[in-house]
């Protein structure tokens, strides 16, 4: 099974880059382009950070990965801890990419830029692909093995994978308190609640760091590519840019703030990004309750978790919102951001007991 072709589109122009220069520079370090021209290029339309191409050779595919024009020195690092972090877990972890090659050099297409293998199988959106059907037991399955890998990914010893150097020691859940709270106060636009009542219960609930873990920092189903052919099982994880060393219990309850189940009530329903409605597909608290078991990691109090999940999620929305509303993005997508980022404060709200 492939990956969802509607997924890949023509490079935008303002995207481009020198595709002889990237093959001069690749073709040395990968055997298996020996004698081959240069590849075919398409652009990947999903994500909204890193830039990611399909490099078609015909009996090779290869993906690149980059920065876009104008964020040069922020990306750069960016870049370069993509690599390290898939490079230095793919022992531990089978589904990580292999890394073909690492650019630092600007004279090739003024950026720094990485090529990896490309995972094949189906990556999902909000709906199923088209002649994709999952059976209640096949969803059932999809849900607890997505989550069963975040627990097996939480679970490396980050110390043995040469990885500890991502983390800045304790203090991780205070961190993630106040940055958060201080991007939403900066995004923030009349339409939107203030949520100052929320940010000051997060503040005030937060706990200690329960263990420093390696953190994907955007687990959800469209950033893990599937094998829907039977029992599903997941081939590969995309995105690490986020990637850092915190507290798991932060990552699981930032990912379940996407996982949206048939039974939630329907504006919720409405900022729903993957297809976690399936009929068969665990609720919230069932995957909590495994991945628990798993880790063996006991929180004091689960909802903080789940209050700053939809915390966090409404602030990555209302940021979005924020740049939209102020005409400095024209994507028809976001039009109902500021919406959704007030559902997901309202949800926030009514679990902390603050309306």
């Amino acid at each position: 099974m492939s990956e969802n072709a509607t997924r890949l589109r023509d490079v935008r122009p303002e995207d481009a880059f020198d595709v002889e220069a990237v093959h001069a520079w690749l073709a040395p370090r990968v055997p298996a382009l020996d004698g081959h021209a240069p590849p075919q290029v398409r652009q990947f339309s999903g994500g909204a950070s890193n830039l990611t191409y399909l490099l078609d050779y015909g009996d090779l595919d290869l993906v690149l990965r980059r920065p876009p024009h104008g964020h040069k020195a922020a990306s750069a690092h960016d870049m370069g801890r993509e690599v390290r972090v898939q490079q230095r877990l793919r022992p531990h972890l089978d589904v990580v990419a292999q890394i073909h090659g690492f650019c630092e050099d600007p004279s090739v297409i003024g950026s720094d830029f990485y090529v990896m293998e490309r995972l094949t199988g189906t990556v999902l959106g909000r709906k199923l692909p088209e002649g994709v059907e999952l059976s209640p037991e096949q969803a059932r399955v999809l849900g607890e093995t997505a989550y069963d890998r975040l627990a097996d990914l939480h679970s490396i010893d980050v110390d043995a994978a040469g990885l500890a150097d991502l983390g800045r020691g304790p203090g991780y859940v205070r961190r993630q308190v106040e940055g958060w709270s201080r991007r939403f106060r900066d995004a923030l636009t009349d339409d939107v609640p203030p949520a100052e009542e929320l940010m000051g219960w997060l503040a005030e609930h937060q706990p200690q760091d329960v263990r420093a873990s390696l953190l994907h920092g955007d687990w959800k189903l469209d950033n893990l590519v599937l094998d829907l052919s039977g029992t599903p099982r997941i081939t590969g994880v995309l995105d690490w840019e986020m990637a850092t060393v915190g507290d798991p219990l932060m990552d699981l309850g930032a990912s379940l703030a996407y996982w949206v189940t048939a039974d939630d009530d329907e504006e919720f329903g409405l900022v729903s990004t993957q297809p976690s409605i399936l009929s068969g597909m665990p609720t919230r608290e069932q995957l909590v309750e495994r991945y628990l078991a798993r880790t063996g990691l006991q929180p004091a109090n689960w909802t903080f978790y789940e209050v700053f999940g939809l915390f966090r999620l409404a602030v990555i929305i209302q940021q979005i919102w924020a740049r939209y509303s102020s005409g400095h993005s024209t994507n028809p997508r976001f039009a109902n951001f500021g919406f959704a980022a007030a559902v997901l404060l309202q949800r926030a709200e009514k679990l902390a007991g603050c309306r």
